[in-house]
């Protein structure tokens, strides 16, 4: 299983912060960390809204800000992704990110990214997909807000499109999102009905739902990431501590040990234990030599 650290936004717009939720990453165990690339000027309007969980998580001293503003604080600047592309690859974890628009995505294409993740929000941007796809690097499709058709749609235009290196992951765009909102054998729906490797983006609180995903199938799992719940921004108290990550990634590593081959064989270990555990035949009481043995003098123990 492919363990994505989301560090998303978390960084606050500081490269310093960065760097350091990519040490969190490396040693929590996850195999990346992931960013998100945008420009505010040219993803949202000035007057765009924020969404209800983003206004009750982030605040300011102002009180009520546009999703341009909030977002002008929180984006990664372009000169710091190659920067933190080598420093996560020096702490041997593999650098991803987001891209919010095409020219985000040219720009990760440019830098060196080994796969593109698709957000929720690019779903059904089939356009966008079809391009991105002609590059032949893999791609990590997350489905919130979409339904089968929808995602049936996306996939079809990257296969057709000429790219197969394709991940799925189900998603439900709530943070943090509910139990009952959760529906993890959607992934298997996802899987058996498009023939596509599948995984999932996690939005729920705790550490049941992504290791109850490995057992469904999941190949890539994907989670927020924050130093600490209490900094200010819109996504710190819906991510897990580096403390919690690194909780996860032991429980998803246990499962998908304990999921095993599905042949059903005897371990050498039991070998062992069945040469006294197991019962054998004996007399059940003295039998003389010549004596035929029948189920009345043999019983097991």
């Amino acid at each position: 299983v492919f363990v994505i650290a989301e560090a998303g936004v978390n960084h606050n717009g500081d490269l310093t912060l960065a760097k350091r939720l990519v040490d969190a990453a490396a040693s929590v165990g996850a195999d990346a960390v992931k960013f998100q690339t945008f420009d505010p000027d040219t993803l949202v309007t000035k007057e765009a809204a924020k969404a209800d969980y983003q206004n009750k998580n982030e605040t300011t001293k102002e009180g009520w800000e546009s999703q341009h503003a909030m977002l002008k604080r929180l984006m990664l600047k372009r000169e710091y992704h190659p920067e933190l592309k080598r420093y996560a690859e020096e702490k041997g974890i593999v650098f991803l990110s987001t891209p919010f628009s095409l020219s985000d995505a040219e720009f990760l294409r440019d830098l060196g990214v080994s796969a593109l993740k698709v957000g929720s929000t690019d779903t059904n941007n089939v356009p966008y997909l079809r391009t991105i796809a002609r590059w032949k690097l893999p791609i990590i499709l997350s489905t919130g807000m979409s339904d089968l058709a929808l995602v049936r749609e996306s996939v079809e235009a990257i296969r057709k499109a000429g790219n197969d290196d394709l991940v799925v992951l189900h998603c439900t765009t709530n943070y943090p999102a509910p139990p009952a909102e959760v529906n993890l054998r959607a992934m298997q729906t996802l899987a058996r009905e498009l023939t596509v490797l599948v995984g999932f983006s996690d939005h729920t609180e705790g550490i049941v739902a992504p290791v109850l995903s490995v057992a469904l199938g999941a190949s890539v799992i994907e989670k927020h990431l924050t130093l600490d719940k209490e900094m200010h921004g819109p996504d710190h108290k819906a991510s897990l501590s580096p403390e919690e990550f690194a909780e996860i990634v032991r429980a998803v590593r246990i499962a998908e040990s304990e999921l095993g081959t599905g042949e059903k064989n005897l371990f050498a270990s039991e070998q062992d234990i069945a040469k006294v555990a197991r019962k054998s035949l004996v007399t059940a009481h003295a039998v003389k030599k010549g004596q035929v043995f029948t189920a009345e003098n043999l019983t097991t123990k």
